[in-house]
């Protein structure tokens, strides 16, 4: 399956498909398609699996594209200005990315969710508690809300960040979610009550814009009217 991504700050993912092959998205993300593929809505994995994406704001059913004669394309889009990033998770090279990141991903891709071990803290922070995981073999294509920023920790390297920034990591980085100290960083420090702290080693990738930052500034402004 080739593919190419178009388009900036509203990317679109094209794939070109010869005939048999498959690409996987969430009800509505296909952007256009020839007439030459075939959708078909499936569960894809259970009753269990489907659950538990919509655990982490997914879907409970997926929809499948496939080619039904070589030279075939579908196209997905994003819903929030950013990136589109490809990940290939072929020989247990697992990517765990931020809840409502999927976008597609080529057949073999097992989509799971990945809870942050700190669960109570998560409950509370509204954020990075429910993760999703990716494996098994293929490709696929998340969404990045603004632009991506990379960096490699070593080992016990540690980086904090307001979770939202967190748009996906190797699943050899560790994530604990911590309170802030100090009552006053707690009531005008504005970052909240819990931030995330990232421990190598892996890659982990930030996003410049979170969609969930853009709402709390959006939420005043909007309560005005």
């Amino acid at each position: 399956m080739k593919h190419r991504i178009i388009g900036d700050p509203f990317p679109v993912l094209i794939c070109e498909m010869a005939k048999g092959e498959k690409m996987i998205t969430q009800r509505g993300g296909m952007s256009w398609r020839t007439a030459g593929t075939k959708m078909e809505t499936s569960s894809t994995g259970g009753v269990m699996k489907g659950l538990k994406r919509t655990l982490a704001g997914n879907n409970f059913f997926l929809n499948h594209y496939i080619a039904q004669e070589d030279g075939q394309e579908v196209a997905f889009g994003l819903s929030f200005p950013g990136e589109i990033k490809t990940f290939d998770v072929s020989g247990g090279r697992d990517i765990i990315a931020q809840k409502n990141a999927f976008i597609a991903c080529t057949d073999g891709v097992d989509i799971d969710i990945f809870f942050n071990k700190r669960l109570g803290a998560g409950f509370l922070s509204g954020e990075g508690f429910i993760l999703e995981r990716f494996s098994g073999n293929g490709l696929v294509f998340i969404e990045v809300d603004g632009h991506s920023h990379e960096y490699t920790l070593a080992p016990g390297e540690k980086l904090i960040i307001d979770q939202g920034y967190l748009a996906a990591m190797e699943p050899t980085v560790t994530l604990s979610v911590e309170m802030v100290s100090g009552l006053k960083n707690k009531v005008f420090g504005g970052e909240g009550l819990f931030l995330g702290n990232l421990t190598g080693p892996g890659k982990i990738w930030l996003q410049t814009l979170p969609i969930s930052g853009l709402a709390r500034v959006m939420t005043p402004a909007g309560s005005t009217k």
